[in-house]
Order: structure tokens, then sequence, then C-alpha cells
């Protein structure tokens, strides 16, 4: 892939979270949602790629845009996949709390695993656990193996994991051992990098959510060094089959890094919408202007921009129509 194609992408995601910012607090997780992909379809018509939605909103009779399947971009470019959450943590935003993300990734035709929408379960360790962490190993050794390899005392580790009953057990272990836990109530793509962010404070992503999100964190741990181990969890005959039919054949093996993202290139943007642990949220400023601050990483270099951006409002069209849509809904 070309690497102009890191700062083409970054600009999709900005208009999404600027489209979502709107909602912030409002009780509206729908509206903010709706808004956010109107925005990042909108966008992605500017983008010089011949892409295929292989994770997005849902499938073409549950979503209007970005469904799976979808040509997006310009349709001149490289023949790429598309993974996007246009607002991960909708939720998040209708509350007014913290780490709601616009996110998406691309790589080349066919690397991007089309991941059903269903629970996986996840690992996701930083550059110094990569290659050593294995997702089938008791977590009692894997918080041992974590705490010799960072240097750390068992007390002095901490784990993220989403806040869900479903957790209990895992609950329990963390205790029982001593580590810290941090719980966040949504966004587990942002919660899946946070160990491989310095700035977070987080040595470990454990426990189970959404497999289209896992796909988009291992997306971001690529071009970090980290790495996310994923096992899926169909909770049903349906979802069995639904698996083999998309070519996963034994739906409970291990799904590797180089299973979700492939062995090429992937380039890996997100947007704040609120801020969080590595990205500042929407900022609105005097004179008509917000601010974003958004990442944008490319595995093949490693390169890693943070990138803020201060917009005049009343030039930003793609932002005025995704509201304008809502209203016209409600």
């Amino acid at each position: 892939m070309e690497r102009e194609l890191a700062l083409e992408v970054v600009r999709v995601t900005e208009m999404a979270a600027l489209s979502a910012a709107q909602w912030m607090g409002r009780g509206k997780k729908n509206e903010a949602d709706a808004a956010a992909t109107t925005a990042m379809r909108m966008m992605f018509d500017t983008v010089s790629i011949n892409g295929t939605v292989v994770i997005g909103e849902g499938e073409m009779d549950e979503a209007p845009m970005l469904y799976i399947g979808e040509q997006v971009g310009s349709l001149n470019g490289p023949e790429v996949d598309v993974a996007v959450d246009p607002l991960e943590g909708t939720n998040i935003v209708a509350r007014g709390l913290d780490n709601a993300i616009s996110v998406l990734a691309i790589a080349n035709k066919g690397h991007l695993l089309h991941a059903p929408d269903m629970y996986m379960e996840k690992l996701s360790v930083g550059p110094a656990l990569a290659g050593k962490v294995d997702i089938n190993a008791p977590l009692e050794e894997t918080l041992d193996l974590v705490a010799r390899t960072l240097c750390k005392n068992l007390s002095e580790l901490t784990v993220m994991m989403l806040d869900r009953e479903r957790h209990e057990a895992i609950v329990r272990t963390l205790r029982k051992v001593g580590v810290r836990i941090k719980f966040i109530t949504d966004g587990d793509v942002a919660g899946a990098i946070a160990p491989a962010m310095p700035e977070s404070g987080i040595d470990l992503f454990v426990g189970s959510g959404g497999a289209p999100e896992g796909v988009l964190a291992a997306a971001a741990l690529k071009c970090l060094g980290g790495e996310l181990q994923g096992r899926l969890m169909p909770g049903n005959a349906t979802e069995y089959q639904r698996c083999v039919d998309m070519g996963l054949h034994d739906p409970y093996k291990v799904l590797t890094m180089e299973d979700m993202v492939g062995k090429e290139d992937v380039i890996f943007a997100a947007t704040g919408v609120t801020s969080g642990s590595f990205l500042q949220g929407v900022r609105y400023m005097p004179g008509e202007r917000a601010e974003t601050h958004s990442l944008v990483m490319r595995a093949q270099t490693r390169t890693i921009r943070h990138i803020r951006t201060l917009h005049y409002l009343p030039n930003k069209d793609i932002v005025r129509i995704a509201a304008e849509g809502n209203e016209r809904k409600g």
C-alpha cells in the first residue's frame, strides 16, 4: 500500500469523530452512531482506494451503509480490505464518558479476517511480551510471566478488562493473585490496544469482547509491535455454522495476528471522540473551530503519528450533512 494512504484515511476518522462528538452527553447513542457512520461513508469517497468492507456496521440487510461487502473509496486506487467502527463506544458518547473513538484499518485485499459478529476471547500485550504469552495457559501462569518480563511485582501489574458479569471467574483469579484491575464500560478496541501504549499504564488486557473489534485491535497492535491472541466464542449452532460458512473450519482455534491481519502491511487510524488513555476527545474552540486528536500508524514502517488538527466547522459540509440527516430522522 502507498504510504500516502495513512494521511488520507485519518481524514476519514476525523470527520466521523467530529460528527459523533455533537451528540456527546445527550443520551442518544443511535443518533451519535448514525452521524459518525454517515460522515465516514461520505469521506471514504475522497480516498484513493478500491476498498471492500470486511468489518463494518453489519450485513447489507442490517445496515444502510458501511455494510459488509460494500465498495468504498474512489475505486481508482489499490484493492484493499477495510475494517471500520465509525463510533466505538456509542454508550460512552451518549453518557459523556471516556475512551470513545472512531477507528478504521486497511490492508491489502484478502488479508483482514472477516470476523463474525460474536464474542471473542482476547489476550493482548505490548511489545515486551509479544511472542511470549499463550491464551491457552492458565491466567496465573500468564500473570507470573508478565511480572517477570516487565520486572514488576504482581501487585504492581494493572490488568484491563470490560466490566461484565461473564468475567466474574477472571476477576476472582485476578483478585486472588493480587493484581490491580482497571474496568472499562465499553470500548474494547481502545482497551486491547492499551498494553502497547506506555502512557496507558496497562500491562495486560484479558476477557471477551466483540470479534470485529478484536481484528481492529490486532491491526493497531501489529503497528505497535504488540500482540493479540483471540478465540471465537460461538454461542449456539447457528453461530458455529456461521463461522464455518465464513471459512473458519475450526471456530475454536486460537487466532493469531497473522490469522487476523495477515503478513503484509496494515494501516490503522483512530480519532478521539471523547478523551481517553491515549487520545484526546474533540474540543470545541472559539471562532467555530474544533480540535481533533488522531493516531495513525503503519505496520511496515512502525511509524506512529499523533495528529492534532484544528477544523473550521462552517467549512465541514460532511459534518453538517450528517447532523441534518439525524434531524430529519428525528
